[in-house]
Order: C-alpha cells, then sequence, then structure tokens
C-alpha cells in the first residue's frame, strides 16, 4: 500500500494544531506520513508576543519543541524555510540550515526538498511597512519571540540609560549659578527689575519615548503592558517616574483605534487608554522614521527611543513565487474547501490565504479563525484520503476580546448562546481572554495536561519577579 504523505508547513498556531490532531489520528499507522515543517524550532503562541516584549512573560515556560511535539503526537518535524514549490514533481524546497558561530563552520542541513501528496501552507504573514521611508531599519515589529526579546533588551536598556542621565549631577550649571550669586551681578534680561538675579536652569527630566505605530490589537496590547511595566519597574529599584518619564504614543491613521472591531469596544479601549496616560494620535500616518524620532504626514515630529512597527501584515514573499494565485497581499487565493484556486492538492489557511466571508468580505487575520480552520482540516483531509467529496468551511465570528494587562480587558462575544452581541469588560473579559490561550494549550496537550500547566505556571509565579529582568 502506498503512502499518502501530508506536509504542513508553519508550525504557527493553526498548522501545529493540524499536525497534532492529524498525528493523533493517523500517526500510528502505516498508510499516511504527516509531517511538519517549520524554519524555528518551537513554538509560541504569536498574541502573546507583546508579553513577551514587555517581559512579563518569559518565553523559556511558555515555547514548545516542535521535536518533543512530533514525538508525542505522532508526526515527523522537518526544520528549514521554503523556498520553492514544484507542483508537477509534487515537492516542496526548504532553505539550508546555518550553523550557529559556535556549532562549527558549514550548515547544518544542506538546502533539500521534501514530496508530499497534500500540502498544506499555513506560514502566517510578516509585518507591512507600506514603504514607508526608514520604517523597516528603525523600527521593531513583533512576528518573532527573537524580535520581541529585542525589544525587550532595548526596553530596559533605554530605561537604565534615561535613570543615570537623571542622576548625573549639572556640575558646572551649579558652580555658575553660586558665582552669579556671590557676585549679585544684576540680570540683564530685559523684562527683569533692576538687581534681579536670573534663575539657575532646571534640569530637565529625561524620558524614556516609546512610539507604537498602528493601533490594533497588537499595538494596544502592547501599550497598556509597557504602562505595566514601567510600574514593576520602579518597585524593582528604577527610579523613573512610570507615569511622567515614560511617555507611550501610539499612532493610527484611521479615525479611531482598534478599528476592525466593534465602536463600542474602541471606545471603552480608548477611554481606558487615557487614563493610563497613553497618547493617542488617531487620523494621522507615519510620514518616515529615523533612528530617534518619528514624523507624520500632518508635521508632527516625536521623539523616539525605541518605535513598534505594528500597522498592518501581508503573506510572506515566498507565496508570490511558488505560481499560485494570490491576492495584492501574496495570500493564497482559496475555495471554500480551503484548496488553492490553482492546485487542488494544496491548501492554505490561516493570515497566509485569503478565504471569501460571505456577505462580510474575507476571514480575518485571527487566532480563531485560525483554530476553527485547523479543525475542519482535520475532516476534509479525512474526506480526501477517503475519495469523498470536501466539506466546505464556514467560519464563525464569536467575537473579540482586547487585554489591557493587569488593568482590565474589553471585547464583544457573538454567537447563538447569547442571541447576538454582547459587550464585555472587566474581570470577565480578562477571564474570557485567558481562556483563549489555555484551549490552545489544550488543543495541543488535551485538558489534564493544560490543567496542570495551568497549575504550574501560577505556583512557577511566586518565584520569579514579575518582570524578567534580564
Amino acid at each position: 500500500m502506498s503512502v499518502h504523505r501530508i506536509v504542513v508547513v508553519g508550525g504557527g498556531a493553526g498548522g501545529l494544531e493540524l499536525v497534532t490532531r492529524l498525528g493523533d489520528k493517523y500517526g500510528r499507522g502505516k498508510d499516511v506520513q504527516i509531517t511538519l515543517v517549520d524554519r524555528s524550532l518551537s513554538h509560541i503562541w504569536k498574541p502573546l508576543l507583546h508579553e513577551v516584549a514587555a517581559g512579563v512573560m518569559d518565553t523559556a515556560t511558555h515555547q514548545l519543541s516542535y521535536v518533543a511535539q512530533a514525538n508525542w503526537h505522532h508526526f515527523e518535524f522537518a526544520t528549514g524555510e521554503m523556498i520553492g514549490l514544484d507542483r508537477a514533481a509534487k515537492t516542496i524546497r526548504l532553505a539550508a540550515v546555518p550553523a550557529a558561530a559556535d556549532e562549527g563552520e558549514g550548515d547544518l542541513l544542506p538546502e533539500r526538498t521534501l514530496p508530499y501528496d497534500t500540502l498544506v501552507l499555513a506560514i502566517g504573514s510578516t509585518t507591512n511597512f507600506f514603504g514607508v521611508p526608514g520604517a523597516q531599519e528603525h523600527t521593531i515589529a513583533l512576528d518573532t519571540v527573537e524580535q520581541a526579546e529585542r525589544f525587550r533588551r532595548r526596553l530596559m536598556a533605554a530605561c537604565v540609560r534615561a535613570q543615570n542621565a537623571a542622576e548625573t549631577p549639572l556640575q558646572a550649571t551649579l558652580a555658575d549659578t553660586v558665582d552669579a550669586a556671590d557676585a549679585a551681578v544684576p540680570s540683564e534680561a530685559p523684562d527683569a527689575p533692576a538687581g534681579a538675579l536670573l534663575s539657575p536652569p532646571k534640569a530637565q527630566r529625561h524620558k524614556v519615548n516609546l512610539v507604537i505605530v498602528g493601533a490594533g490589537a497588537t499595538g494596544v496590547e502592547l501599550s497598556a503592558e509597557l504602562r505595566n511595566t514601567a510600574e514593576v519597574l520602579r518597585s524593582y529599584g528604577l527610579k523613573l517616574d512610570p507615569r511622567k518619564d515614560v511617555r507611550i504614543t501610539i499612532i493610527e491613521s484611521s479615525p479611531r483605534i482598534l478599528k476592525a472591531l466593534p465602536e463600542r469596544v474602541s471606545g471603552a479601549v480608548a477611554g481606558l487608554l487615557t487614563k493610563l496616560d497613553v497618547d493617542i494620535l488617531c487620523g494621522d500616518s507615519v510620514a518616515e522614521v529615523r533612528p530617534n524620532e518619528v514624523t507624520t504626514t500632518s508635521g508632527k515630529v516625536l521623539p523616539a527611543d525605541i518605535t513598534v512597527w505594528s500597522a498592518g501584515i501581508t503573506a510572506p514573499p515566498v507565496l508570490g513565487k511558488l505560481g499560485l494565485a494570490v491576492n495584492r497581499l501574496n495570500q493564497i487565493e482559496v475555495l471554500p474547501t480551503l484548496q488553492s484556486k490553482t492546485d487542488p492538492d494544496i491548501f492554505a489557511f490561516g493570515d497566509c490565504a485569503s478565504c471569501e466571508w460571505p456577505e462580510h468580505g474575507f476571514v480575518p487575520p485571527r487566532a480563531q479563525a485560525a483554530h476553527q480552520q485547523a479543525s475542519f482540516l482535520v475532516k476534509a483531509i479525512d474526506a480526501r484520503l477517503k475519495g469523498q467529496s470536501l466539506p466546505t468551511f464556514t467560519y464563525r465570528d464569536f467575537g473579540s476580546l482586547v487585554s489591557l494587562g493587569k488593568f482590565s480587558a474589553v471585547g464583544n462575544l457573538m454567537g447563538g448562546l447569547i442571541g447576538g452581541s454582547m459587550f464585555i469588560e472587566g474581570l470577565f473579559a480578562r477571564v474570557m481572554y485567558t481562556s483563549l490561550y489555555r484551549m490552545h494549550v489544550a488543543a495541543l496537550h488535551g485538558v489534564w495536561r493544560m490543567m496542570l500547566d495551568t497549575v504550574a505556571n501560577r505556583l512557577r509565579r511566586s518565584t520569579v519577579p514579575r518582570v524578567k529582568l534580564h
């Protein structure tokens, strides 16, 4: 009996859930082979990257090894970045895997090909810089763990530098002031009364200026977590005032933040951010980014020690080079079965796919969409293996939630159980937001291991600082 080879490219939330379920279903047999391909060696839920960037989450406790997951759930893992596709030969081409500086000379793995019978593309999305001058060179995106960790290190360094500058005595200024007082030299200021002394110059406050471009969920959630981080750092000895000395600004080209969510949710979140002293600049876009400042189209110049870019997404460039139909964002155009419109042996889902949503446009790039599509593809691939006609995918919007860290959470729930849409905020919304991640962990490990993981994380918090300090 011939082996049917299923290759899934991309180990994000949807891709990893898919291979886990397929491995549990078919991995023990000999007629189906499941392989996951990813350029990284470990997985972390992408909606958590803003917490990694703010330092409130340690990646070591939340990353999942692809090799370990493959062993537990009976699929294979191949490391490497997909760089080509041969549809006639039914193979994908993987780039060579370079060795790290301390791993010896040469590549760890050479460039190679991998055969498939069914190919599923789930490689997610990357940041869209929209051609803004300096954006790609002078901002930090939050697409990967490495980028989030880079932001965290730069944040800590900026805070330390600001505090050191504030503590540096202005000896020359003070000496000049004392000499002036002893000499009682009249002021030369034209409007000052005769005999008045010039006031000594006041020391400037040394601020840390953080600019976030884009007020989608990532930008908004990051701003709140950064305010929390600033307050926590003060408790660990940083003398900067978390509200006055750490300035956070969000720039959004649309008239309001969270434009993809209901206006009531957007308004509630904007009010909460204002209370947290987060400056919101809506209706203005970025014209240029320089190393230490951001210029908007209206002419505003904002100082920026660190600039984060979260203004939009696009599919990875490789998708436009595979000979498959794509849209203007390089997303693969798929049928209601999630098959590519070009090749029925190739499926695509998640952020890298353009899937129509009747009467609403297209399925949004959200974690809940990837989860639903992964569940659908388990059934669709089963039908394909049995030679049956494939079902069609129907997206259900269960609402959206935005977390503002310890401060609050806001969102709306939708679905048949509540008979429409319901606005929620506060503790209930925070519990619902946390449950989304727990559902993802349960999909990968099962309910019991998810419960044990939850308890372990609770216990771990009592022995580690609230913010990663190094």
